[in-house]
């Protein structure tokens, strides 16, 4: 029996084009292209002025995705959007390699560009006193073994509390939002550092030709401090390049101007990557018009899903688990063994390798205490390769750098969920100047068909 070729009780009556173009939730010319393209049989009865349909194949293709129109225009969720393009093993941020953008500028500064369009050389983040302290108080009253998705969260929602005046959406006070968001969440994380924070000179080596400015938009400190008042000296930890300050978050190893390096690239090339499930749900918040703080905590929410933010962590493992047994082929095989895909390899978007694990890979050469780890992951490739086409992808590379810096499995996943904070403001931007409610599909009914007895 062919798709095509559902059997019919008898007894079931037959449906319209109208009724069956309202099953499938399309026009009724729609209905008639799916017959043309044979997803659809129709039939004319004796006297009957109206092609008429098998309801159990309308069914079928219903619950096959008929709702689709065969056009081929509406067969997936497009979203317009200029902020990235994967194209060729290679991903750009407004047409620029985003591995170049990595290797000349911070974090910051991209962030700063991407949202404006202007590159302010040296431009620094810095959390406003009520944001932070709010978060702050929040975060420490979480229970001791809560992790740091759950603590970006909670400190998100925080400072949201303390700002007033977050439901203004103009283009000014987003920005200004996006400025002080960002450090406020790396600044709620409880420190790991048990000495003195990253030497002044180590971060500014990382951050070659970024100046010294603490001002933000406009003349403002972005901390909200006038030029007359005096910092507490907890707050003042928190200037300087981001990457530093997030650095004491994650590992309680001294930071090296070179792994800052890697640090701050990997930031950089985990902003954006097109529509993932993050920046999808992200888009659709900002489509209702939420706010900022409001978008993120959507982000954050579908980034705390498995197959989403946790995947380096499970990359990271694994390098531990080689580096335990000394042996790469040991551990992929009990990877292909239990059926799983071998973690850090393979990605949708790239045929090759992906591009930003490559970018991080170059740089990790120069870091000294990440060649062990680095040797691991090329023995898993190495290995891999033998059965399978899938190469290394971002989340092996962060791996790298965590397991060489003495970073819990679960660093790489707050990497990524602070980098792409700025994506997905980028992505709201863009959202908030699209007409509201724009993203709202149709659903495909597949209960009983009404009515029903009353339960």
């Amino acid at each position: 029996m062919t798709d095509h070729d559902v059997a019919q009780d008898p007894d079931e009556r037959r449906l319209s084009t109208r009724e069956a173009a309202d099953r499938l939730g399309v026009k009724p010319e729609t209905v008639y292209a799916y017959v043309s393209r044979g997803q659809l049989t129709s039939r004319r009865e004796p006297g009957g002025r109206g092609s008429t349909f098998d309801p159990k194949e309308v069914d079928a293709l219903a619950r096959r995705g008929g709702r689709r129109e065969p056009s081929g225009a509406g067969s997936e969720l497009a979203v317009r959007t200029g902020i990235t393009l994967i194209d060729r093993d290679h991903c750009y941020f407004r047409g620029v390699d985003t591995s170049e953008l990595a290797a000349h500028h911070s974090y910051e500064e991209v962030a700063e560009w991407l949202w404006t369009g202007e590159m302010r050389r040296g431009i620094r983040f810095t959390a406003p006193h009520d944001a932070l302290t709010a978060a702050r108080r929040a975060v420490d009253a979480l229970p001791a073994h809560t992790g740091p998705m759950d603590r970006l969260q909670v400190a998100v929602i925080a400072a949201a509390a303390a700002d007033p005046l977050r439901f203004d959406l103009s283009e000014r006070a987003v920005l200004d939002t996006a400025r002080t968001l960002i450090p406020t969440l790396v600044a709620a994380l409880p420190r790991r550092a048990t000495g003195r924070p990253p030497t002044q000179a180590g971060a500014e080596e990382a951050g070659a030709g970024r100046a010294d400015d603490e001002l933000g938009a406009g003349g403002r400190r972005a901390d909200g401090l006038g030029a007359a008042d005096k910092p507490s000296p907890e707050l003042a930890a928190e200037d300087g390049p981001l990457a530093p300050r997030l650095w004491s978050r994650l590992t309680s190893e001294p930071a090296d101007p070179p792994s800052l390096r890697v640090l701050d690239a990997a930031l950089v090339l985990l902003i954006d990557h097109d529509l993932a499930a993050s920046t999808l749900a992200v888009r659709v918040a900002a489509s209702a018009r939420a706010h900022p703080y409001a978008i993120v905590s959507a982000g954050f929410g579908a980034l705390d899903g498995a197959l989403h933010g946790a995947a380096s962590g499970l990359a990271h493992r694994m390098l531990l688990e080689v580096l335990d047994r000394g042996s790469a082929a040991a551990v992929v095989a009990d990877h292909l063994r239990a059926g799983r895909q071998v973690p850090g390899l393979g990605h949708p978007l790239y045929p090759g390798e992906d591009p930003r694990a490559r970018a991080l890979f170059a740089l990790l050469e120069d870091v000294p205490r990440a060649r062990p780890a680095l040797q691991a992951a090329r023995d898993v490739i190495t290995t891999t390769a033998r059965h399978k086409e899938w190469r290394a992808n971002v989340d092996l590379a962060l791996a790298v750098l965590t397991v060489a810096t003495g970073m819990p499995a679960e660093a790489g996943e707050t990497i990524f969920a602070v980098a792409r904070t700025a994506g997905w403001i980028a992505h709201a931007l863009e959202e908030y100047d699209e007409p509201p409610l724009r993203m709202r599909p149709s659903g495909q009914y597949s209960g009983p068909r009404p009515p029903q007895p009353l339960p």
